[in-house]
């Protein structure tokens, strides 16, 4: 399996069937983080992770703090697709980091289209 991107209209793949989606919440500024697995039902969010509450970023009463962290599995179904608003009023846009930190880049950090995450083959 690999995750398929559409970014500004140009599709891109990464061979991976694990990834990393993290940002930086608009008001409280704080870190959330998502696991997300790739595989033949599409994309299956593993674990999430918040650095703070607020602002309706409330962890779920199943999280439990670990290292700072508000950490919980969250019971979603498989997603088809996700899409990522890339509006450019953050301070940063999304990061998705492939096989750990090994590869990482940055999404929808400038205003523009929005991003299209999808699992392919």
């Amino acid at each position: 399996m690999s995750l398929c991107l559409m970014v500004a209209g140009k599709p891109f793949v990464i061979a991976t069937t694990m990834f990393t989606l993290s940002w930086t919440h608009s008001v409280e500024k704080v870190e959330w983080q998502e696991r997300w697995a790739v595989d033949s039902a599409g994309l299956r969010l593993v674990e999430a992770r918040i650095q703070g509450s607020g602002a309706g970023m409330e962890p779920p009463s199943d999280a439990k703090l670990i290292d700072g962290w508000w950490v919980y599995r969250p019971s979603l179904p498989p997603q088809k697709q996700l899409v990522l608003a890339a509006s450019g009023k953050t301070e940063d846009g999304w990061k998705l980091c492939a096989d750990g930190e090994d590869q990482c880049r940055t999404l929808g950090a400038g205003g523009g289209e929005p991003v299209v995450l999808k699992s392919c083959r």
